[in-house]
């Protein structure tokens, strides 16, 4: 099965595809859409849709898993909310089932509780993929984390 998963935001979004046949995970792609910051928000969520487009027509995923929103007080907030509603319909557009998980959920998935650090979860990931070198930007790892968390919770 392949999987694409999202870490969802306005700036950027990161994002990793996982294959899972043959009896083990292997990471095919990630890294992040980045939007023009100059731009209007509405802009940016075009950009997001473009270039997620361009993504699933390449690599085909059979499922996303996407990350829920932690909602806090921000600046962002809203717009990150956006963007995510964004990359959601545009997944549906494909007919790719999503899969949403909280951050406590992936981090239970892959550290085995939902309390880890980064560092914790960053560890999983290259053992599970097993990646020699951590994956980079941070938004990619933890859209390969996001992804992981979509085949584990199948």
């Amino acid at each position: 099965m392949r999987i694409l998963g999202i870490d969802p935001g306005l700036a950027r979004v990161g994002y990793g595809v996982i294959d899972t046949s043959g009896g083990d995970q292997r990471m095919l792609d990630c890294g992040i859409i980045r939007t023009d910051p100059g731009r209007s928000d509405g802009e940016r969520m075009v950009e997001i849709a473009r270039d997620l487009r361009q993504l699933v027509r390449l690599w085909r995923p059979e499922l996303a898993a996407v990350e829920q929103f932690f909602f806090y007080r921000s600046s962002t907030t809203i717009s990150v909310v956006q963007a995510r509603g964004v990359l959601i319909m545009s997944l549906a557009r494909f007919g790719i089932p999503v899969r949403e998980f909280p951050p406590m959920q992936i981090k239970l998935a892959l550290a085995g509780h939902g309390h880890a650090d980064k560092e914790a979860v960053l560890d999983a990931v290259m053992r599970e993929l097993n990646l020699s070198e951590p994956p980079r930007p941070d938004d990619a790892a933890d859209a390969l984390a996001v992804a992981l968390t979509g085949w584990f919770q199948r």
